[in-house]
């Protein structure tokens, strides 16, 4: 539930070895036998488990002294996790808006055809990618309290687990943030490979580059779009593990109160 097992066992991980295993530069300088996993996701520090400890055992005290609580209502949690879960994949399946035309920007003239050598460099991409992850981090952090805080109004072991996993999502939030910040510059050099793949093809077969193709089906533009959108997915569903544990969890006590 928590980043090392969440990233060892997620297809976040398979998607950037295959793109590591696929760039021969790549793998010459870094260990291929390396895990991924183990670059990305670290345990806690000595320090947070210190505060872990601290934290298991006051949580363990304040939830004896509680009252039962009431049966979670899974439904309604089930139903806004599926909603948000919707709605994040239509965002970042969007089609992405095209590049201005130069014309346009440089004298405000019209121009049919887009700047298609722009949209060839990551540094148009970035934004769109940076802007995409913010609106998934704020979706997601909002889920991820709500159902805690439905789990706060069930018997005394979901109040307990929504209290760990509000000091888990304490004590991993900065490590996570680095980790999500690290996914661009993949993407960057996925960009990067890709055009060089397509300009030694080219080479290969003596024909010059037609960039109005970038973007046919199979061109090397729209391979990486597809590969952009893929590793957003593939970010958002190890993060929306907690949030599906939780939900798990209250589905099961459930389960249990009724026989």
């Amino acid at each position: 539930m928590y980043p090392q097992h969440r990233l060892s066992s997620s297809g976040l991980v398979v998607l950037l070895q295959q793109w590591m295993q696929a760039d021969a530069g790549v793998a010459a300088r870094l260990d291929v036998g390396l895990d991924v996993a183990e670059q990305m996701g670290q345990g806690l520090s000595t320090v947070e488990a210190v505060t872990l400890s601290r934290s298991l055992h006051a949580i363990e005290s304040f939830a004896q002294d509680a009252a039962t609580g009431e049966r979670v209502d899974v439904p309604a949690l089930e139903q806004a996790v599926q909603r948000a879960k919707a709605e994040l994949t239509e965002l970042a399946c969007a089609p992405p808006a095209r590049a201005r035309p130069v014309r346009e920007r440089a004298d405000n003239t019209r121009a049919q055809a887009p700047d298609l050598k722009a949209e060839g460099e990551f540094g148009f991409h970035a934004p769109r990618y940076l802007g995409l992850q913010k609106q998934l981090d704020a979706r997601l952090l909002a889920l991820r309290s709500q159902v805690r805080q439905g789990l706060a109004q069930g018997p005394r072991a979901l109040r307990q687990l929504a209290a760990l996993d509000a000091v888990m999502e304490q004590l991993t939030c900065v490590r996570e943030q680095r980790l999500w910040a690290s996914l661009p510059v993949h993407l960057d050099k996925r960009l990067v490979q890709l055009r060089t793949a397509h300009q030694q093809r080219l080479a290969a077969l003596g024909q010059t580059d037609e960039p109005l193709r970038w973007r046919d089906p199979g061109g090397w533009l729209t391979v990486f779009e597809r590969d952009l959108q893929a590793l957003l997915l593939a970010e958002m569903h190890v993060r929306m593990q907690p949030i599906t544990g939780l939900l798990e969890a209250a589905r099961n006590e459930n389960m249990e109160r009724q026989e």
